[in-house]
């Protein structure tokens, strides 16, 4: 199974958190030390916690990026040893902290500050808090040989063994995308089992999906909204396609773990991902932001003309196992 690279230790970056509004008269500044485990991109982790440094210069945050896949056996890893370094997780999807909630390892957080953005995005018990919103959809270079429309389109002739994916082993995004497809009537394992035999390849994150696209090597890809975007805006020979028949998508969420050595520190910066500044960072590095009131990324479409694929998440978190080990059957990993 190939994996993207190894985890990435960021350097220790002098910050200060923002305190949560109480309405009551102002704290102490924050101060000691605070971990976050991400997989954000690494330039966009660092511009996230130098951008919570420029708020309050009081605590030391340290981060590791790595793939939602890479991330969790590190965690489990150190939580089995009696010694989790973690105080933030902003991994990938929501079935991910869905699944570490029902293990007992979040601290419900009601002094998270979540801003304008929406309650659904949220888990309803203050335990993780969704951040963004991130699609999966369709990745064409610039010579291939059709313009696909729907999900069914890589399915033709013209698309065999020229079309790449994420593996739901790195990546957090794929494995909602295979239980939004699974889920969806008029796709299914169906789909899936047609897909596998026109070759497609599961291959790293979401980030060699691209590279394996924008160099030539594969004429489709499937992969998250903003890397196409953002490098087409680059001037990358890529485009990215919404199919009409829906997206699925992911929310990237933040949750404070129940052992933190540092909750209000934590509790600060998810406060500053949900504000009105940490919203806006996200649209300025191609995201759509969580909170509708701001502004959306150049180069994304009217939020209101994409249409998402449905998806039960109590129903793909009871499922996760079984949906991973027979897709992984098909494409033979």
């Amino acid at each position: 199974m190939r994996r993207s690279s190894f985890l990435l230790l960021g350097a220790s970056l002098i910050a200060t958190a923002a305190l949560p509004a109480t309405g009551q008269a102002q704290q102490a500044p924050l101060s000691g030390s605070l971990v976050l485990y991400t997989s954000q991109l690494e330039p966009d982790a660092a511009a996230t916690v130098e951008a919570f440094r420029k708020r309050h210069p009081g605590v030391t945050v340290d981060w590791i990026r790595g793939g939602t896949g890479q991330i969790l056996p590190r965690l489990r890893a150190e939580i089995a040893a009696g010694s989790p370094r973690a105080d933030v997780l902003l991994l990938a999807d929501s079935l991910t902290f869905e699944g570490l909630k029902k293990e007992g390892l979040l601290r419900p957080s009601p002094e998270v500050q979540t801003g304008a953005t929406p309650a659904a995005v949220h888990d309803p018990d203050r335990t993780f808090f969704g951040t963004k919103l991130m699609t999966t959809g369709i990745v064409m270079n610039s010579r291939a040989p059709f313009t696909p429309k729907t999900w069914a389109d890589l399915l033709r002739p013209e698309a065999r063994n020229l079309t790449a994916m994420p593996s739901p082993a790195v990546s957090g995004a794929a494995v909602i995308h295979i239980q939004a497809l699974v889920q969806n009537a008029g796709l299914g394992w169906d789909y899936l089992e047609k897909l596998a035999r026109s070759g497609i390849q599961p291959r790293g994150g979401n980030g060699a999906v691209m590279q394996a696209v924008a160099g030539g090597e594969r004429a489709f890809g499937i992969v998250v909204d903003y890397m196409p975007i953002r490098e087409a805006a680059k001037g990358a020979p890529v485009r990215f396609i919404f199919p009409e028949d829906g997206v699925s998508a992911i929310t990237e969420p933040a949750a404070i773990l129940k052992n933190s050595r540092n909750p209000q520190a934590a509790a600060a910066f998810i406060s500053f991902l949900l504000s009105k500044e940490g919203q806006e960072l996200a649209s300025s590095q191609g995201f759509l932001p969580a909170d509708p009131n701001v502004a959306p990324p150049p180069g994304f479409p009217d939020p209101k003309s994409v249409k998402l694929l449905p998806l039960d998440n109590a129903r793909a978190a009871a499922e996760a196992d079984e949906t991973l080990r027979r897709f992984n059957q098909l494409v033979g990993q």
